[in-house]
């Protein structure tokens, strides 16, 4: 049997990498072993949620309260049952660092508010909101947090059973539930379910991306700064209303992913995990490594057998407690390596040598093995940019075991070309390359542009191409050359970029439609305004108004990456074409002819494309079809049937290719 893992065996240039991807392997099996031998299982070992923070026995009603603080010298429990005066309720320590209290039946009950009162290493005390707690609640006055005892009379009663495996091409929506309104406010999981969730599954996308649902106590950190990791964030509603969002899009054929922060931690010391037991190195790296300094954040030691299990059960209980059919992971990149990714990524070294935080490594490696253990089918998505290989691969060929990464590098791409060219001056074969440079057999989810993309001091893809245009000119009767470029190009680059350049592809919410503008979350520098906080859909309602044609347009390519799931085949994208002068790239994924024409003012007649096999084709997608607001310049009810090209070098097909357009046919 070979010593040579088979991450090297499919990629050559790793064969000096060999050594140390065989390590990989061998150490998580190391940690699956020692876990295991101590634990039983590695899904036993992630049950910390079950003894630690609150639990109440369902038959006798006692109450149990845990929590990990080996430095503390004396924990306390106060709040609304006891007028905040914690000197009856005083936690016992036991040698392993554990905390533990147990009271009588009733003693804490539904809705009540507490916290834990800590004398920490030093001496000063702090309250403080247990690490495992599943519900926090904040004072509208004080606007400081309180965990709330969430034991309702009844447990949440789920209508749909949902087989993540049904889901052949991962069509996400990325969609954040306190924006997800009109209105200029914070809006709710249950607005959500009745209002947004209908727009999504009309659409056809089967995947939503849920951003913002681990708590977090500034709403303006795109809920990147948790606080409380085992708490949906109460800003949206109750942990029900939650759970009836996800099986009402369970039933609608909808999976639902959560974004999910395990990279870092937010720095607050009142809310948060930070210096909890006053040791300052708890749950994160000691001194400067434990500070993230471009997130002003803290960074988790994977390196602590604690820490783990508290990650670790945390992936666990957003599967089986809500239902949740896998995760984005954020932040992998900063876990990865020690520098958090600001080194170049030029060379292998860089991936298997010197910086590569190895818990790191082992921490992920356990988190997608452990998902797997809970739901066979997970969805895990990787947001890496650094383009660590292996990472979409299995552990045991050396990978760390994700399904896919995001394509990071396509809408920094896009972002670029518009900034920096004329259209005219596009160069088709570096735009291939961009949107197909990724590593065979690991899946990507491509996309244009994800909130990263809309945040303030940024612009929509819509806005870029129209700008203020957009308020002028939207209307069908006042449309004018800029906003017949912007619809055209916004069309195509999201075509060419979902058919090219991945596995899957990915939307954020709204810009299916061009919405307009940034966003901006409520801030003192806004004056705390929710302007730029919301989805304006009356846009796209207003049947008078431009922005609906990119919203069918939308829906049409939805459909078709549905009915032809070409998408998660790897090698099946062969380009046909590339032509610099005609601004033509054209190419067949698996049974589909994609053909493109990005030049701005030249069409092409009677222009010959070589297809994968003689025969017959037709269009079953034009981007300038009159119901997308192009100029219907192609005729639809068109075959095309291919002719011998240049003495048996293969097939050709005659079409009349117009500016700014795209053809998607399809062999009879």
């Amino acid at each position: 049997m070979s010593d040579t893992p088979e991450l090297v065996i499919q990629d050559a240039w790793l064969e000096p990498y060999s050594k140390e991807i065989q390590q990989r392997i061998v150490n998580h099996e190391e940690n699956l072993k020692a876990i295991t031998s101590e634990h039983g299982s590695l899904v036993a070992f992630a049950d910390w949620h079950h003894s630690h923070g609150i639990t109440i026995d369902s038959i006798t009603g006692e109450v149990r309260l845990q929590e990990w603080a080996p430095a503390a010298k004396k924990i306390e429990l106060v709040g609304d049952f006891n007028h905040w005066d914690g000197n009856a309720h005083v936690f016992k320590k036991e040698d392993s660092g554990n905390w533990t209290l147990s009271l009588p039946a009733l003693t804490l009950q539904h809705g009540d508010l507490f916290k834990l009162r800590l004398t920490n290493a030093n001496g000063t005390v702090s309250d403080k909101i247990p690490a495992c707690i599943r519900r926090t609640l904040q004072n509208p006055e004080t606007h400081d947090f309180s965990a709330q005892v969430w034991n309702p009379a009844s447990n949440y009663t789920w209508k749909n059973n949902f087989d993540t495996s049904q889901i052949k091409t991962p069509l996400i929506y990325e969609a954040h539930v306190g924006m997800a309104g009109e209105e200029q406010r914070m809006h709710s999981y249950t607005e959500f379910t009745k209002h947004t969730l209908p727009r999504i599954a009309k659409l056809g996308y089967n995947i939503i991306q849920l951003m913002a649902i681990q708590e977090h106590p500034y709403y303006g950190s795109f809920g990147y700064h948790v606080s409380n990791f085992f708490a949906a964030s109460s800003k949206f509603g109750t942990p029900e209303e939650l759970k009836h969002l996800i099986d009402t899009a369970h039933g609608l054929g909808i999976a639902v992913l959560l974004d999910i922060v395990h990279s870092h931690s937010v720095k607050n010391t009142a809310e948060g995990l930070n210096n909890f037991d006053g040791s300052r190195h708890q749950y994160f790296k000691e001194g400067e490594a434990g500070n993230h300094p471009q997130w002003d954040s803290k960074c988790f030691d994977y390196s602590k057998s604690e820490v783990q299990q508290f990650l670790l059960s945390n992936v666990r209980f957003w599967l089986e407690e809500y239902h949740f059919d896998g995760f984005r992971f954020d932040g992998v990149t900063s876990m990865l390596y020690h520098d958090h990714g600001a080194s170049s990524f030029a060379h292998y070294d860089a991936y298997f040598k010197e910086g590569v935080d190895k818990h790191a490594v082992g921490y992920l490696q356990l988190a997608t093995t452990l998902a797997k253990k809970v739901k066979p089918d997970v969805i895990l998505i990787a947001e890496d940019m650094s383009g660590m290989p292996g990472l979409c691969q299995p552990i045991e060929y050396g990978g760390i075991g994700f399904t896919h990464r995001l394509s990071m590098g396509i809408p920094d791409y896009w972002i670029k070309l518009l900034k920096s060219k004329e259209d005219e001056k596009w160069e088709m074969s570096e735009l291939w390359e961009t949107l197909t440079n990724r590593r065979y057999q690991e899946a990507n989810i491509s996309y244009v542009e994800s909130h990263d993309q809309s945040i303030v001091g940024d612009k929509t893809m819509a806005f870029r191409l129209m700008d203020s245009e957009m308020y002028w000119s939207m209307s069908k009767e006042k449309r004018n050359l800029t906003i017949d470029r912007g619809l055209a190009l916004h069309k195509i680059i999201r075509l060419i970029t979902a058919s090219s350049a991945g596995e899957g592809y990915l939307n954020f919410m709204g810009n299916e439609f061009g919405h307009p503008e940034w966003l901006d979350f409520p801030r003192e520098g806004n004056e705390w305004s929710f302007q730029h906080c919301r989805r304006q859909w009356s846009l796209v309602d207003n049947p008078d108004l431009c922005y609906h044609f990119l919203n069918d347009f939308d829906h049409a390519m939805i459909k078709l990456f549905k009915e032809y799931p070409v998408l998660p085949e790897f090698g099946n994208t062969y380009e046909r074409w590339i032509h610099e002068e005609d601004k033509i790239i054209a190419f067949n994924r698996g049974e589909l002819m994609f053909i493109f024409n990005f030049h701005p003012t030249c069409s092409h007649e009677d222009y010959q494309i070589p297809v994968p096999h003689p025969g017959e084709y037709q269009i079953i997608l034009n981007s300038d079809s009159e119901n997308f607001g192009g100029h219907s310049r192609v005729d639809e009810s068109l075959s095309f049937h291919s002719t011998l090209w240049q003495e048996n070098k293969g097939h050709v097909i005659q079409c009349y290719l117009p500016t700014r357009t795209a053809l998607v046919l399809a062999k009879k």
